[in-house]
């Protein structure tokens, strides 16, 4: 079991007081010591096993469990007889690959406790603890103050995100419309890998904003209404970071449009030059065929000026052809 709990303590008037050996003995504590006394502990990624212990001490709901252990989960909150339960999905951007992860955070919120499990490297719980035990006001809220830290952690992140992928957005669109037009191919497939990306953010900041509004809004078990104008910030902050997304998607197909329009555009003006080049070239052939037809008489066969007149013929009219198509922006 200590393999999977990253931190464990007890709250006690917004100061953190001890790293409970026991949460079992420590919850009790937690609770007979009332106010705004409460045990913080942190899992990573625990097995059916390792959390069984945590469920029966705490009285967690088995569905709220089930769902914590599977993970893959749409953010969400759920509120049980002796709990309320909340899916968020911290994303991550990784300057390597330009590419945006998501983890899942599940945290539970009952009576003197607050139970947190992570999946992926995405959850910023360790960041969130030092700023919360800097500030005594907001762990004096209790397990509240917590959830609050948490979804404002997440939330601020996303914008953080959005900034960065904004960034790429541009560097992308240069390469659409520069005048040689890139590569294409290579274009093309940036384009819809970034798109996926986004799309996945979709999916960590869409569906928070029912569950933000909801602990905004008041009157949610577990959660004191001295919290709610926090919660309300919160709400603003996803507000901005869902605008920011749906913002980079319209861009995103914006873009692809035009890069598929431009891309219809160079392969008419290509068939423009191949048809121009090939009219060209089909003028002297068919003169050059009609001589080449084993006949005895042919017109001016036998001068000695008949081959090189033909010859500047064709010239003749293989310039004409050039200069029309060139007029005409053909070539």
């Amino acid at each position: 079991m200590r393999a999977v709990i990253v931190d464990c303590a007890v709250y006690r008037d917004g100061h953190r007081t001890e790293g409970a050996s026991d949460f079992s003995h420590a919850l009790d504590g937690a609770r007979a010591s009332g106010g705004d006394t409460f045990l913080w502990i942190g899992l990573h990624e625990p097995s059916q096993e390792e959390f069984d212990h945590v469920t029966e001490e705490f009285g967690l709901h088995p569905l709220a469990v089930e769902d914590a252990l599977k993970a893959h989960q749409r953010p969400k909150l759920e509120v049980y007889d002796d709990s309320l339960f909340m899916v968020l999905k911290p994303v991550v951007y990784e300057p390597a690959g330009d590419t945006v992860s998501t983890g899942e955070l599940m945290v539970f919120v009952g009576d003197s406790f607050v139970v947190t499990v992570r999946h992926g490297a995405g959850a910023p719980l360790a960041a969130v603890r030092e700023r919360l035990e800097k500030e005594p006001d907001l762990l004096r809220l209790g397990p509240t103050g917590v959830l609050y830290a948490i979804s404002d952690a997440v939330v601020d992140h996303y914008i953080d995100v959005a900034g960065e992928l904004q960034v790429d957005l541009e560097e992308l669109e240069t390469e659409v419309f520069q005048p040689s037009g890139g590569d294409a191919k290579n274009t093309a497939a940036r384009i819809y890998t970034f798109k996926r990306q986004v799309l996945e953010f979709r999916r960590a900041t869409n569906p928070l904003s029912g569950p933000v509004a909801r602990l905004a809004s008041g009157g949610v078990p577990f959660v004191v209404e001295e919290a709610q104008p926090f919660f309300r910030d919160v709400a603003d902050h996803l507000t901005r970071a869902t605008e920011q997304v749906e913002g980079l998607d319209r861009l995103l197909s914006d873009i692809l449009s035009a890069h598929l329009a431009q891309m219809g555009v160079r392969q008419n003006d290509d068939m423009r030059k191949i048809s121009a080049w090939a009219a060209m070239a089909a003028v002297p052939t068919m003169v050059a065929g009609v001589y080449g037809m084993n006949f005895d008489f042919m017109p001016e066969l036998h001068q000695e000026w008949g081959y090189p007149g033909v010859v500047v013929l064709m010239v003749l009219i293989v310039i004409g052809l050039y200069r029309l198509f060139k007029r005409r922006g053909w070539l």
